[in-house]
Parts: structure tokens; sequence; C-alpha cells
């Protein structure tokens, strides 16, 4: 088939990536100049692993292309997928404003029938926005699909293209019958390809990731109520996710959630059912206990220097806001650092990806950004530890001993083993952890 993607974001350059393997000829289209100028250039602008080398073995073969040219990434391409960004508005909604932009573009430009698809992250009732915004400026026909994505940064390539489902918003059998088609290679082994309406499609996107929120938070409440009475929270953990009916997933406590879904899903669909005058009284307990559970590193550090870290210099492993990405929207590390600074500490951070985007966030008004995470604890009161990477997991304790100024590590994910450390002469705090 021959496709377009508006917006060349994490969602859109893994779609034309993945699309393109599959044999599809894709066109993706964007504003921002630099950015596509770059594309053209085989620099890939966001940190997704293998996403390189898709992009740039499709780019040689002539299936993948990057443009600005909106008229001709309309009238090339016979299905129209939008992918822009849907940021938060100051009331926590989502704002649309770039979704229905593309949609009067597309209206505007097509010149013959276009299957519209939504893949941006929506409000339920977007699908019908989109298709009034088509049809002011068009007469010609056209269908709008609503396709939600189920990407988790860090692992996207795999997630597109083993996907454990597809969604399928429409209410027209021969555009179903189409999108079958284009995402039949992906779903050889039998997982689902679900057809249904586009209001129940564009509010399983946002269900599917609030319960999963919703997880993470419930385990973060349960480490704290661990640290009050003594119990360990791995214990907890383990007790608890045997049981098929919950399971390991999204159960590991930590310094709460962050990223581009989570925050913005759970505020925009909390806003979404207070439209409709009702309440979602547990999602909105969620939003709370994450946001205060980025803070909940910050009592256990003053606890330990007896309420006072004026002068302290503190080592930040992590600033992503998980492992494998880049990405630092909402991290938990960007509040740990700033009410440290607050609190008159000097921060040393590190990260293995994101320090060009920690210097784009403003991270070094706060905190001195190195390249080798070793170098960040020496002379350092203490190691706090904020984002799981992979590097952070084994390293070499007798030389962190040596530089580190006092022998105390704050584990914000629970990646170490308290009684490890303890018997090579650290002081341990981590999350529910005994």
């Amino acid at each position: 088939m021959k496709l377009t993607i508006v917006g060349t974001g994490y969602v859109g350059l893994v779609a034309g990536a993945c699309f393109s393997e599959s044999g599809n000829h894709v066109i993706c289209m964007d504003v921002d100049e630099k950015k596509i100028q770059q594309l053209n250039q085989g620099m890939i602008p966001i940190y997704e692993p293998g996403l390189d080398l898709l992009v740039k073995r499709n780019q040689s073969n002539g299936r993948l292309s990057f443009t600005t040219n909106m008229v001709d990434a309309v009238n090339k391409s016979d299905v129209i997928f939008i992918a822009v960004g849907t940021p938060p508005d100051e009331d926590g909604s989502a704002d649309l404003r770039h979704v229905l932009a593309v949609a009067s573009a597309i209206g505007k430009h097509m010149k013959n029938y276009k299957i519209v698809v939504n893949k941006s992250t929506v409000p339920v009732g977007t699908a019908e926005k989109v298709r009034q915004a088509v049809a002011k400026e068009t007469d010609l026909p056209f269908d709008v699909v609503s396709n939600p994505e189920f990407l988790k940064e860090g692992a996207a390539i795999d997630d597109f293209m083993y996907p454990d489902r597809v969604i399928i918003g429409t209410r027209n059998e021969k555009v179903a019958e189409t999108m079958r088609e284009l995402y039949s290679p992906f779903v050889r082994t039998g997982n689902p390809i679900i057809i249904m309406d586009e209001l129940s499609a564009e509010l399983s996107k946002y269900a599917a990731n609030s319960i999963l929120a919703t997880k993470i938070s419930f385990m973060n409440e349960i480490a704290n109520l661990c640290d009050l009475i003594g119990a360990d929270v791995e214990m907890v953990r383990k007790g608890i996710g045997s049981d098929k009916r919950i399971g390991y997933s999204f159960i590991f406590p930590g310094v709460g959630y962050g990223g581009s879904c989570f925050p913005k899903d759970v505020k925009a669909i909390i806003r979404t059912a207070q439209a409709y005058k009702y309440n979602l009284k547990v999602l909105e307990a969620v939003e709370d206990v994450n946001e205060a559970q980025k803070q909940v590193i910050i009592p256990k550090i003053l606890n330990h220097f007896n309420g006072d870290i004026k002068g302290k210099t503190f080592a930040v492993w992590g600033l992503s806001f998980k492992p494998k990405t880049d990405d630092m929207r909402e991290a938990p590390s960007l509040q740990i650092i700033q009410e440290l600074h607050k609190l008159g500490a000097s921060i040393n951070a590190h990260d293995p990806v994101a320090l060009e985007e920690a210097k784009r966030q403003g991270v070094e008004a706060h905190a001195t950004l190195f390249e080798d995470y070793y170098e960040t604890i020496r002379d350092a009161d203490g190691l706090i530890l904020v984002t799981e990477w992979l590097n952070y997991r084994e390293p070499d304790f007798e030389l962190m001993k040596q530089l580190l100024k006092t022998p105390v590590i704050f584990d914000g994910r629970n990646i170490y083993h308290p009684h490890k450390l303890k018997d090579l002469g650290f002081t341990y705090y981590g999350i529910g952890r005994r």
C-alpha cells in the first residue's frame, strides 16, 4: 500500500519504519524542516533501540521517504495516518489543535478518496471532530478510522512488529478489511485484530494506560505502607504477583511513573469524564499518588542527614523516565533534582542516553551533567538511583565505596539487594524494602 504518516515523533517514525519494513511505500511528513533534513541525512532525532537501522534500510531501498510537502504527502497515498502530538492543555485535557489542523489540511489538499487514520492518542469523540474538520474542506468521499497505538518507549519496534492486539475503530466493513490487510503481516502468530466502533477504540487506549498506571500507583502505596510497618515490598510483590489474576507486570514500586503516555492519558480521561459530570475517583487518586511518589525519596535523604542537606553533594543516576529511551517528559528525576537544589544541595547527574535531552530541559541550571557515571559519585555524600538502566545494576561497589564521601545509596527503583549492600559497608534506603 501507499501510506503517509503525518508526524515524525515516536509514534509516527516507528509506524513509518515498520510499515515500510513490511513492503509498503511510506511517506513521513512533518512541518519541522530541521527534523526532516536530519532524517533525509540518516540522522534519527529520537533514541529508540533498532529504529536507526530500520529507517536507514528502508530509506536505501526506496520504501521510506521524508518530506515537508503536505500536498504531495496527501495525494501520493491512499491511507493517511495522523500521528502528531496531543500534549496536555492547561486543565489536563488533550490539546487537539495539531490533530485537527492536519485533518483540515488533508481535506483541503485531497483530490480523491482517502482513509484518514487517527494514530494519535486522543479523547473519546475525536474521530467525529476529525471527520468534521476534513468535511469542512472538501466534498470528496473519505473515511475516518481510530487506530490507537500501544507502543512502549524502549521496545517500540517489537511492540509494533509483534503486537498483543491491533484495535481498529470503524463501522465501515470495507475500510476494516483494508486495515486488516495492512496489519496482517504483524499478527501472523494469531494475536487479534479487533474491529470496533470509533468511540470504543478511542476509550480503549485511555483505559489500557490508566489501568497500568493504577497498578503502579497501587504498588507504590503498598511500598510506602511497608516502610511504615517494617514489611518488605519485594516479598509482598512476589506474594501477590504469583496470582494469575494480578501478575508481575507493573507492580514494581519506585519513585513514580513519567513519560509521554501515563501522566497525559490519566489526566485526559479524568477531564473527559468531568466533561460528562462524572468523577473518576480511582484515577484521580492514581494521579495524586504518583505526583506525591516522585518526592518520596526526599524525606529519606533528609532523615539520613538529620534534616539538613545544605552544602551536601548528591549523585543522581538516571534522568530519563525509564530505561532505553531519552524521553524526560514528566520524569521523576526532574522533580528530585529541583527539590534537592531548593534545599541547598549540589547535584551531579548521569544518564546513558538522555544527557542532550537533559540540556534541552534546562537540567544544567540545577545539576552538573557527567559523561561517566562513576565520576558523578566522586566525593559525593550519597547516590540516588532514579532510572534502572542495565549498566547501573551491577556496578563496582568497592570502587563506589572508595569514591563516595559517605557510602549511602538511595535506591529509587529497588534494583539493589539491601543485605548485600549492608555486608559491603553501605547504608541502603529502598522503596518499601526492609
